[in-house]
């Protein structure tokens, strides 16, 4: 059980039987009442965000969510398919609810981490920030470039983002996955 003042960033709640994790959390007084932690909170099924008040004299029970490695073996019709990473005749499938956008940054047979909830898995976590080769980059146009001008580049798993002109085919580049941006060229 947590009190109300350890309900902070980064933790994960149980609340009427769904897991909830804790995106940011602010205790403060009401003119000269008790504390209160004013909370921001993500339901992890529903994806749901909400903001919820915990008083002194509140508990909540810490939900118990377990990381487990997966490895991504394909995408076929919108399905994404995976295995376990110990076991490679272990596969099943995940839903676009679960996975979001998130996949289109990840290459086959790269090893994710899946959080569990009841032994069933409720959402991923990827790399915050992955490598990716350039497939495609057209070339670079003359013109005004004094603010740093743009071009749209296509990465090896289809994803198009954009990068500065100096990107060529074949270059590989850091990408930011959280927010899907171009961050450096790797050597």
């Amino acid at each position: 059980m947590l009190n109300y003042n350890e309900i902070t960033k980064g933790k994960f709640i149980t609340l009427g039987n769904a897991p909830y994790e804790t995106l940011s959390s602010h205790i403060f007084r009401k003119q000269q009442r008790k504390p209160v932690n004013q909370v921001k909170i993500k339901n992890l099924i529903t994806g749901k965000v909400i903001e919820k008040s915990f008083h002194q004299s509140d508990n909540v029970e810490e939900a118990s969510i377990e990381n487990e490695t997966i490895v991504y073996i394909y995408n076929n019709k919108g399905e994404f398919w995976f295995r376990d990473a110990n076991d490679k005749s272990k596969r099943f499938n995940l839903s676009n609810e679960i996975i979001g956008e998130q996949m289109k940054f990840i290459k086959e047979n790269s090893e994710i981490t899946a959080l569990v909830f009841n032994e069933k898995i409720i959402d991923i976590k990827i790399p915050i920030k992955t490598d990716l080769k350039v497939m495609e980059a057209p070339p670079a146009t003359k013109g005004n470039t004094a603010q740093g001008a743009n071009k749209q580049i296509t990465l090896e798993t289809g994803a198009v983002i954009n990068a500065p002109l100096f990107i060529n085919e074949g270059d590989i580049v850091r990408v930011n996955t959280e927010t899907g941006e171009y961050t450096e060229r790797v050597n």
